[in-house]
């Protein structure tokens, strides 16, 4: 083999090898930009309060910005809309993922995507503490008394949600079918909207995030129930639904994902900067204001954890006949 057969030979090898470097050169480099992160609530509730600790904790780890933006509405499925819609996966847009994401699709003839196919799921961060809330001088002194009215007098009920196809919604209609109740959602755009509504007299009943938990210490809401496995440490003499004879937990864990076809390279850099951010102090000491507790998963666990939840609560859409208003 002669010295020129050799060098072009060594040559076509380097430039072979340069080139399998160059993604992983590129990956070393992510993040150089702000990323962008969609919290589809409202401003100045309990998830936006949350995901911006959240978001400052992920900048410090990955040392460029994460920008919140806020997307409001249609039960909280705006920003997997947006992921859906034609975002680049570069892990430069990112979302909130709430559990109506997983039941939005499956109440409408229309999906507007495919949680199964459309999304990377990059890390599950964790569960909300639900509750119900009246106002303060509200007749009801008890869930119990609540549900009683309601079971007396069909359709009198007004209750808001922070949307059509949350937790919240759905809870309230297993509860109503269990209990034989007719009452009425009226979904809003988040906690703020929902909670004013009730204080407001425009709804007699809110079922909502612990967003309430300042108006309830102020004396301005009464908690009647919570919705977890025990009794919030703020709150204990809250019962929760086990408690009242309803067999019913509802934590309703949410996460963050990106569009799907992500680089798992990509994946690995932000689930990492989320792990370490879930327990930032910062974001540790809102998780206790709200009585929240750590639930973290992984990327592959999560994504395994979103095909169960898809699954489940499509059994429970169609058992009770939900669809979205």
């Amino acid at each position: 083999m002669t010295a020129d057969i050799i060098g072009r030979r060594g040559a076509l090898a380097l430039g072979t090898g340069l080139a399998l470097a160059r993604p992983a050169l590129a990956q070393s480099r992510f993040p150089d930009r702000p990323i962008r992160l969609i919290v589809p609530w409202g401003p100045g509730g309990s998830t936006d309060i949350l995901m911006r600790a959240l978001a400052d904790a992920v900048s410090r780890r990955v040392g460029q910005p994460v920008v919140v933006e806020n997307r409001a509405g249609a039960g909280g499925i705006l920003g997997a809309q947006l992921l859906a819609g034609g975002a680049r996966p570069d892990g430069y847009t990112l979302s909130q993922i709430p559990i109506s994401v997983f039941r939005y699709p499956q109440m409408v003839p229309r999906p507007p995507f495919d949680p199964m196919k459309d999304f990377t799921y990059i890390a599950q961060i964790t569960g909300y503490l639900f509750g119900v809330v009246v106002k303060a001088d509200a007749p009801w002194q008890t869930f119990r008394e609540l549900l009683d009215y309601a079971k007396a007098n069909p359709g009198k009920i007004n209750y808001g949600t922070p949307g059509s196809g949350t937790s919240l919604h759905i809870t309230m209609e297993q509860i109503a079918a269990k209990q034989g109740i007719e009452w009425v959602q009226v979904p809003y755009r988040g906690a703020a909207e929902n909670l004013q509504s009730t204080l407001s007299g425009n709804t007699q009943v809110s079922a909502e995030t612990s967003g309430w938990s300042e108006l309830v210490a102020a004396g301005q809401l009464r908690l009647l129930c919570t919705w977890g496995p025990e009794r919030a440490k703020r709150f204990p003499d809250a019962p929760t639904l086990k408690e009242l004879g309803l067999d019913i937990v509802s934590t309703s864990p949410y996460g963050i994902g990106g569009p799907a076809g992500m680089d798992p390279a990509v994946v690995r850099v932000l689930e990492e900067a989320f792990r370490d951010a879930a327990q930032d102090p910062a974001h540790a000491a809102v998780l206790d204001r709200y009585d929240m507790s750590p639930a973290f998963l992984g990327s592959a666990d999560y994504t395994v954890a979103a095909r169960a939840q898809y699954e489940e609560d499509g059994a429970m859409i169609r058992r009770l006949g939900l669809k979205a208003g």
